[in-house]
């Protein structure tokens, strides 16, 4: 008999009217927002424009999702390709199936585009969202709760969760809560990535190289726990290699930045200085002094939940 279990859902979806809110997509939407909000408080801590964040966000977001789905559908095909299953399906993406390599490397791409249009460097804004980002992270997988998947062994510890759905090859029972590890895990990568920053001054995309190694290296053993069907090679996981291969990329990245590259950018919007766009010849840089300008260590002091001054920006 257990006596202590995290209970799951009955349903995945509140009917309000005629509108379904599914509790998958209301985690993710969530998550957007907070990593926006963070991420516009800390590019704005760094010298740039309330609303640059969001508005390269429009472009990241829908990259990310598209690039998540992507990756979710071509790694586990099966699901969707296979007998008697509908490829309609791969759509369906309100019901559960993002990859985060694919929403972080799609996402990447569509980052990239929208800091070209605005003639900002692309590194400098992945490091302001990065801590953002893994708090996002932390808010999603409680979608993954809703859905009753991605759990992990069977196991009657007091904080095991308790699977009542039969579908799709499930079996009732208590099982280890990956998702509550893995969101645990991003709430103290999002933490390690603020205080990092505050400390070594980070810059040059090395908090968000920070970000991605510490979440691989949770992801890593968190994967290996996971009980749902999976590729594998050589024994593990799919995942695991590549959350192995991820964290080889951002720790040569993050040594070789801080060798090439040494310090923090001074200027991460040219445009932030004057009332115009930035030119082609990158003029309008912040001036040496003047009105607005902050100290780096009462920047980063206001950068993170709040400050005294009741700025906001968004990322």
């Amino acid at each position: 008999m257990d006596l202590a279990f995290i209970p799951s859902p009955s349903r995945g979806v509140v009917e309000l009217g005629p509108i379904p809110l599914r509790g998958y997509a209301f985690c993710i939407i969530i998550g957007v927002f907070v990593a926006v909000w963070l991420g516009n408080k800390r590019w704005i801590a760094r010298g740039g424009r309330p609303g640059t964040v969001a508005d390269i966000s429009v472009w990241a977001v829908p990259f990310g999702l598209v690039g998540g789905r992507l990756y979710h559908v071509i790694t586990d095909y099966q699901l969707y390709f296979s007998e008697g299953r509908d490829w309609v399906d791969a759509f369906k993406i309100w019901e559960g199936g993002l990859g985060i390599w694919g929403a972080i490397a799609f996402g990447a791409v569509g980052a990239w585009i929208g800091c070209r249009r605005r003639g900002i460097p692309l590194p400098a804004w992945a490091d302001a969202l990065a801590p953002g980002i893994a708090f996002a992270q932390a808010i999603g997988r409680w979608g993954n709760w809703f859905n009753q998947e991605l759990y992990g062994k069977a196991t009657d510890l007091p904080w095991a969760l308790k699977i009542t759905s039969a579908e799709d090859g499930r079996v009732p029972g208590t099982y280890h809560p990956t998702f509550l590890y893995e969101s645990l895990w991003c709430i103290g990568v999002g933490f390690l990535v603020i205080w990092a920053d505050r400390r070594f001054k980070l810059g040059h995309g090395r908090a968000f190289a920070l970000y991605v190694a510490s979440y691989c290296a949770g992801r890593g053993w968190i994967e290996y726990m996971r009980v749902d069907d999976a590729h594998h090679v050589l024994g593990l996981r799919l995942n695991v290699w590549t959350a192995i291969a991820v964290f080889v990329l951002a720790v040569v990245y993050f040594v070789l930045s801080a060798k090439l590259r040494p310090g923090r950018e001074e200027v991460v919007e040219p445009a932030a200085s004057g009332e115009g766009e930035p030119s082609a010849s990158g003029e309008g840089e912040r001036s040496a002094s003047g009105e607005g300008e902050r100290s780096e260590g009462e920047s980063e002091a206001e950068a993170e939940f709040g400050s005294g001054s009741g700025s906001a920006k968004k990322g």
